[in-house]
């Protein structure tokens, strides 16, 4: 057997198909973005219930908080492969079939959801508390406060959580393609690694990191942009 050179082994541009390169791309992109949309407003809700529960105090709260914060340990210790494989039932019970981009979506929620919600607990937390106090002193009410006071003033926070999530996002998406969730990761895998193709494999790693650099731009200048601080 002929041993492949270096630039053979990585750079034969002749075994990359730009138009599947394409659509893993734009499969990539889909599913981390809808992931995201129900990432971000179950994140952001949960977040609030973990942040509302802290502060209360009382035996019901507390054990509130406790099951919450459970529940969410136990979904972001479960590591994302198990999580596809354990939500095979679910998945195709919902979406018909577990193969596909759309089939990795209801894992990336699920997996992303108490990660995010942390961050956003977090970002609660780091609100001047006097200002919180100052806004109900002058007779705002719960859903005031959240929307005109604890939103606003986390907010470049909850953008960084948001980017840091995405970026997590993009990778867990691109590992789903190793059990057939589409996009640059399935594209890697199969036509990459299990064809000896490690030009497409490269090629598929450059694509991720591009998307990951995007995000992480675009991200980083709306912070900058937001905070005032």
């Amino acid at each position: 057997m002929q041993t492949k050179s270096f630039m053979e082994t990585y750079f034969d541009l002749s075994k990359l198909d730009g138009e599947k390169f394409l659509t893993a791309f734009k499969e990539t992109f889909y599913v981390t973005a809808i992931s995201m949309i129900f990432i971000i407003i179950l994140g952001l809700l949960l977040g609030l219930l973990l942040f509302e529960f802290s502060k209360k105090e009382g035996k019901v709260a507390n054990i509130l908080y406790t099951v919450l914060s459970i529940i969410s340990n136990i979904f972001r210790s479960i590591p994302f492969i198990i999580l596809i494989i354990l939500l095979i039932p679910f998945t195709r019970a919902i979406l018909g079939t577990f193969l596909g981009a759309k089939a990795a979506i209801p894992a990336l929620v699920i997996s992303a959801t108490p990660f995010y919600a942390r961050l956003v607990e977090m970002a609660f937390r780091e609100v001047d508390s006097g200002v919180l106090e100052a806004s109900e002193a002058m007779g705002a009410t719960k859903w005031q406060m959240i929307r005109k006071v604890l939103l606003p003033e986390s907010l470049p926070a909850l953008i960084s959580g948001g980017t840091v999530t995405t970026i997590t996002m993009i990778g867990f998406a691109a590992m789903a393609g190793a059990v057939g969730g589409g996009g640059l990761g399935q594209l890697a895998y199969y036509q990459g690694y299990m064809q000896d193709d490690l030009t497409t494999t490269l090629f598929a790693t450059a694509c991720i990191l591009i998307l990951v650099f995007l995000i992480q731009f675009i991200g980083d200048t709306l912070v900058k942009r937001i905070d005032k601080r």
